[in-house]
């Protein structure tokens, strides 16, 4: 029996990944999200994003679990909704990190590093890596990519 290009990509997990993050501005507001921006307005003036655009990228962001709503109100203003990370969203963190390294090495502005992942504690700098359950760390080279069992049959 023969698989669907459908069939295939609703059990890949990047496939899935992608249905949430995979337009163009959504991994910049999640960005954004990391940097402490949580309202609309504030999302728009530091991206330069159409709001209608805007509008779509945090729905997407919320249906998808990555943001969460939450009512605000400002002395003298109605309520609003602003947007924060949740779990799921903050785990996103170490995606962003490896966006950042590859673009720092492929991609170089010339005027070095945008952003620099470090320590809470001791503000050294930290980087992704692949790591065996034992603590040993292995080189992309070393790394290999099998099928897992939610994978269908080729």
């Amino acid at each position: 029996m023969s698989t669907t290009p459908r069939e295939r990509n609703a059990r890949c997990s990047v496939a899935r990944s992608l249905d949430v993050l995979g337009e163009k501005w959504t991994l910049l507001v999640v960005r954004e999200a990391f940097f402490g921006v949580t309202r609309f307005a504030d999302f728009r003036a530091r991206l330069g994003i159409a709001p209608d655009v805007l509008t779509a990228r945090l729905e997407t962001l919320v249906e998808g679990g990555v943001l969460a709503r939450r009512p605000y109100r400002d002395e003298g203003q109605r309520q609003r909704e602003e947007y924060v990370l949740t779990e799921a969203g903050a785990e996103l963190k170490t995606i962003l990190a490896a966006f950042v390294a590859w673009g720092d090495v492929h991609r170089p502005s010339g005027f070095g590093p945008s952003t620099v992942y470090v320590d809470r504690d001791t503000e050294e700098p930290v980087r992704i890596a692949f790591l065996t359950d034992d603590g040993r760390e292995l080189a992309p080279e070393d790394v290999g990519v099998v099928a897992g069992p939610g994978a269908l049959a080729a």
